[in-house]
């Protein structure tokens, strides 16, 4: 009896770890190894030679370096301006901290597509928000963002909060000791934070510039909507115009330019990693809060300054984008006269489209965000046990979910389109056109998303009370039902949440895979916006702002009963 009831107990392990692995092969291996089979192989036999041909297009070449220009270009300038924002947020006395960080974070979390229709209406000549002022440009005027720098600009603003909430991280776990020491010794402010806190830091700086230079490099939002009136196209704004084109190799064609762009993002983190190794410098101590170091006199200055970058970079293009969904028609100032809810009315109760889009959005979204929970919870489980294959899959399983994050999202599309264009063999159904085809590349494109919480609170268990279980007869389903997954349920709704709030307004993923009945809110913006109706695309915007305001307040209340480092943005 006793010998049945272990051969359970490690059957239900051995399915669950079965169960990864399929799903890993499925939707992780077997699409991108679609489109490198693809995209380097020639006659069946694997080659570079489509990879050299693509780079001797003119037009991959420009594109090529009009992505590494403006993703370099404004990850350092995100760098820069986000570890400045972490420092004061992370080392000085100044107040209201916990507001500031939440204010500081939104833009991350809002779209880029609708980050970009906000400050082409903020800052055009038809900006309600300056004509108020008096500063807006002449009308007629060239649009100060269609340029390549406003490219970069918004990119920058987009990722500056990455870079924040990644240094802050940093910042909090440092070890206090030394700073105090030095402080003792009659280091000043300055000195401190050039021989001791940045050295430090100086991995998660690397790390924190390559994320910034990743994400800009796959942001198809606010490359397309401001680099193709200003004619700066990138790869992924290139593959979008390939694949829109159709003909008989153009699947071919944008599978090629897909993995150059892939390679990019791999190579980047490819360097991240050997960076960090040479610039590793090892610390003692546990972590402990981090030094408050008093202003003083210049505390007023620097939280003006703070406030100051809000409202530049947030409370500005929001006020432009509401101002413009409450007028009748684009340009006109937004007075009693011309103030209508008509917009809002149109996209809420009128529009089939935008209806769809609102339900096809929650509908993936939210169930993308319960099912990769469920799957988080089972590879963290494998991820932090001690050896064995359990945890070489979960390993396997977060290596693959790291990638993929990495991974440019239109990549993925593009990859999915490979390996679900034809029938699902045995069945003879196909995804292809279908919500289920964007349901499955969310799946792959935020799995590290829904994990990186799951396993900070597994990591905080104590491996004794799954031992203890299991000395007491229960099956790895019990286990998992009654003890492991209560203890991690919490941290699990958090990844779900932030799941939900990438994914319910994202476009770089579902741009290449909607369809005419299957469209989401992304993809709905971007058209409106693309087709003329700015008003629509202010309007819409104007409400996924507010749902994802909404979602992140949830999340960071519900945080004050999380443990430390499952919401990311509270200090």
């Amino acid at each position: 009896m006793a010998d049945r009831t272990t051969l359970l107990r490690g059957r239900g392990e051995a399915l669950a770890l079965a169960a990864l692995v399929i799903f890993g092969l499925a939707l992780f291996v077997m699409p991108l190894g679609l489109l490198a089979r693809v995209g380097l192989t020639e006659g069946g036999v694997p080659s570079l030679g489509p990879l050299l041909e693509a780079l001797d297009s003119r037009s991959v070449r420009r594109a090529a370096w009009h992505s590494l220009e403006s993703a370099g270009v404004s990850a350092l300038a995100a760098l820069v301006v986000g570890t400045a924002l972490a420092l004061v947020l992370g080392l000085t006395d100044v107040r209201a901290k916990g507001p500031l960080v939440f204010l500081l974070l939104l833009p991350m979390m809002i779209p880029p597509q609708v980050t970009a229709i906000a400050w082409v209406q903020a800052l055009g000549p038809g900006s309600p928000v300056l004509g108020w002022l008096g500063l807006a440009p002449d009308p007629g005027s060239a649009h100060p963002l269609y340029t390549p720098f406003g490219v970069m600009l918004l990119l920058t603003v987009q990722h500056t909060p990455l870079v924040l909430l990644v240094v802050l991280a940093a910042i909090r776990s440092l070890p206090r000791e030394m700073v105090e020491a030095a402080r003792i010794g009659g280091a000043r402010p300055l000195r401190l934070l050039v021989r001791i806190t940045l050295p430090l830091i100086a991995p998660t700086l690397v790390a924190a510039a390559m994320l910034a230079f990743v994400s800009a490099l796959g942001n198809f939002g606010i490359q397309a909507i401001l680099g193709i009136p200003a004619r700066y196209t990138t790869l992924p704004v290139l593959i979008w115009q390939r694949l829109s084109s159709f003909g008989p190799t153009v699947l071919t064609d944008v599978a090629v330019i897909s993995i150059l762009l892939a390679a990019v993002a791999v190579a980047a983190i490819g360097l991240q990693m050997w960076l960090q190794r040479r610039m590793r410098t090892e610390v003692t101590g546990p972590p402990q809060p981090p030094l408050r170091i008093q202003l003083r006199r210049a505390r007023p200055l620097a939280e003006g300054a703070l406030a100051l970058y809000v409202a530049a970079t947030l409370v500005l293009p929001l006020a432009a984008l509401l101002a413009t969904a409450l007028v009748t028609t684009y340009g006109l100032p937004l007075t009693p006269a011309t103030l209508t809810f008509g917009n809002f009315a149109e996209i809420l109760f009128r529009q089939q489209a935008t209806l769809r889009a609102f339900a096809n959005s929650t509908l993936t979204a939210g169930a993308a965000s319960v099912a990769l929970a469920a799957v988080s919870v089972a590879i963290a489980y494998f991820l932090t046990r001690r050896g064995g294959a359990g945890r070489r899959v979960g390993g396997g399983m977060a290596a693959l979910a790291d990638v993929s994050y990495a991974i440019p999202g239109l990549v993925i599309s593009i990859a999915f389109i490979l390996a679900f264009i034809r029938p699902l063999p045995v069945l003879d159904v196909s995804l292809y056109n279908t919500l289920w085809i964007i349901f499955l590349a969310y799946l792959t494109a935020f799995l590290s998303i829904a994990l990186k919480p799951v396993t900070a609170a597994y990591v905080q268990l104590d491996a004794a009370l799954d031992d203890a279980a299991r000395v007491a007869g229960a099956g790895f389903g019990r286990r998992m039902a009654r003890i492991m997954g209560p203890l991690v349920a919490p941290a699990a709704a958090s990844g779900a949440i932030l799941v939900f709030l990438t994914s319910y307004n994202e476009v770089t993923v579902s741009a290449l895979l909607w369809s005419t009945g299957n469209e989401t809110i992304g993809t709905t913006i971007f058209n409106y916006e693309d087709g003329g109706y700015t008003t629509l695309a202010a309007a819409m915007s104007c409400v996924t702002v507010a749902a994802t305001v909404g979602l992140m307040w949830a999340l960071d209340r519900a945080g004050r009963h999380l443990p430390p480092g499952v919401v990311p943005w509270r200090l």
